[in-house]
C-alpha cells in the first residue's frame, strides 16, 4: 500500500500479544527516528490500525531523536501515550482485549541516513493522507490527521 516505504532499507517488524512485554518484543533502534505502521490481526484477518512517528527536523537540520527512557522509535512506541494519558505498553495490551484483537504486528522504518533526512511528521502525514483517500477514513486508532 505504501510504495514511498521501500526507499527506508533500515526497517524490521515486531509482533505483540497480550501477554507479551512490549519493552522485550520491540526491536525498534533506541538512537534513530522513523515511523510506525500498526496492523491487528483478527479472526484472520489484518488491518492496519495505527500509523505513528517519532522525531522531527530541528531548525538546524538536524535530527530529533528521542533520549528520554530508552530513547529513539523504541521510546516511542513503548512509552508513547495512546488511548488516552496511558503507555502503550498498557494502552495496547488494554485495547487488543477491548477489540478481540489477537496480536499487532507494528513494523518501524528509520527515515534518516547518510543519503537522507526525511523529516518523520511529514512521511507520517503523507501516509495518513494516502490512506485517507484509499479508504474514505483514517486508521481506526489515528484520531486526527
Amino acid at each position: 500500500m505504501f510504495d514511498e516505504l521501500s526507499k527506508y532499507s533500515y526497517n524490521n517488524h515486531f509482533f505483540f500479544t497480550q501477554r507479551d512485554n512490549l519493552k522485550e518484543v520491540c526491536n525498534a533502534p533506541t538512537d534513530k527516528s522513523g515511523i510506525y505502521v500498526v496492523y491487528a490481526l483478527k479472526n484472520g484477518n489484518v488491518d492496519l490500525v495505527y500509523i505513528g512517528c517519532s522525531g522531527k527536523i530541528e531548525k538546524d537540520g538536524s535530527m530529533f531523536i528521542r533520549k528520554a527512557g530508552l530513547g529513539g522509535i523504541k521510546d516511542r512506541l513503548v512509552n508513547g501515550h495512546q488511548f488516552g494519558k496511558t503507555p502503550r505498553r498498557i494502552s495496547w495490551s488494554n485495547q487488543m482485549k477491548l477489540e478481540n484483537i489477537e496480536a499487532l504486528d507494528v513494523y518501524w522504518y528509520i527515515t534518516h541516513n547518510e543519503n537522507f533526512m526525511d523529516c518523520p511528521r511529514k512521511v507520517e502525514n503523507k501516509l495518513l493522507k494516502k490512506y485517507l483517500n484509499l479508504k474514505g477514513q483514517l486508521p481506526k486508532w489515528n484520531n486526527e490527521l
